[in-house]
């Protein structure tokens, strides 16, 4: 009798093993390529439609979708903490000076609505914030980037407190940045790939009067400065004006390499982007892709890819918001 019972009670024993590697594997899931292919199938084409049709009402919106994602996931985890307003015991970390001069959070919702009608409840806000960047970089004659993996979850709070640390700030020193990207598993290679992304979009004179008063800062090209100083005439420009200078004047909204040919020229705006292009770590990757778009392009489409995986919550970690400014209020 008691022989007979053996065999129950190994079976018993290996169906808990099973049930309790099938509670680990959901809880501690990995991304994966076309993840939405049963659940929502046209997810990533509804994205890239939102993200184009956005692009054509409002061209900045795809400069947006990239520094969402460098905003987002440089800070604990690709979760869409970035995208939380402060309600709810929430503090949104909108409301750092990290995220100075961030706008188009709005738009979020258009391409989060179309979604919600063709699948209720199904594709998060932290996917949205990866392919909307992906899009995004096509919209803006950068690479089509391949392999963007899917399966990210909402974080159910924010991290403020922790945006100021994690975030590098407009004067960090390189060894800092590169301190940063590397602790997030990114090679100094793809950081100065990454960096590349200065090649759009603009700097408030708020983040560069440093460099322009009481002297010039001399590493800037003479020239160059000038130019700054037109367009940055006073030492305390007002935060909320419109006073800015664009990363890149000859090739303004477009990925590409021209960032390098300008920092290799002094001309960047920032203090790193002089560094970039004279430390000995990142010199020689800062010429290689002044010199070939498509070494760029394509250590350009690696870091975005690190840099889209870092600590996504998956599985049955977080949640899917219904609305990207709101954690789920059940």
């Amino acid at each position: 009798m008691a022989n007979a019972k053996i065999p129950f009670c190994l079976l018993a024993f290996f169906c808990l093993l099973l049930q309790l590697f099938s509670i680990f594997h959901i809880g501690n899931a990995e991304l994966e390529m076309n993840y939405y292919k049963e659940s929502c199938p046209r997810a990533e084409e509804i994205i890239r439609q939102q993200v184009e049709t956005l692009y054509y009402k409002h061209g900045n919106t795809a400069v947006s979708w990239l520094r969402n994602l460098f905003h987002d996931c440089v800070v604990k985890s690709c979760d869409a903490s970035l995208l939380l307003e402060t309600a709810r015991g929430v503090e949104s970390e909108q409301k750092s000076t990290r995220s100075f001069g961030m706008r188009n959070f709005k738009y979020v919702k258009v391409i989060k609505d179309a979604l919600e009608k063709e699948c209720p409840g199904t594709v998060s806000c932290a996917d949205i914030v990866a392919l909307s960047a992906r899009d995004g970089i096509v919209m803006l004659k950068g690479p089509k980037i391949e392999m963007i993996k899917t399966g990210r979850r909402d974080s159910r709070g924010s991290y403020l407190t922790d945006v100021e640390t994690l975030v590098p700030n407009h004067n960090d020193s390189l060894s800092s940045v590169l301190s940063n990207f590397n602790s997030i598993g990114i090679d100094v290679e793809a950081t100065v790939a990454l960096l590349g992304a200065h090649s759009v979009g603009r700097v408030h004179c708020v983040n560069l009067v440093h460099r322009l008063y009481p002297t010039i800062d001399p590493t800037l090209d003479p020239d160059y400065a000038l130019y700054l100083k037109k367009r940055c005439p006073s030492p305390n420009p007002d935060p909320n004006a419109v006073l800015y200078s664009r990363n890149d004047r000859e090739t303004p909204m477009v990925v590409d390499n021209m960032y390098y040919k300008n920092i290799m020229a002094h001309k960047g705006l920032l203090v790193i982007d002089d560094e970039l292009a004279s430390d000995p770590r990142t010199a020689p990757f800062v010429a290689k892709m002044a010199a070939d778009n498509g070494y760029f392009h394509e250590q350009f489409s690696r870091g975005v890819r690190l840099l889209s995986e870092t600590n996504p919550l998956t599985g049955d970690q977080g949640e899917i918001r219904k609305d990207c400014r709101y954690v789920n209020s059940n």
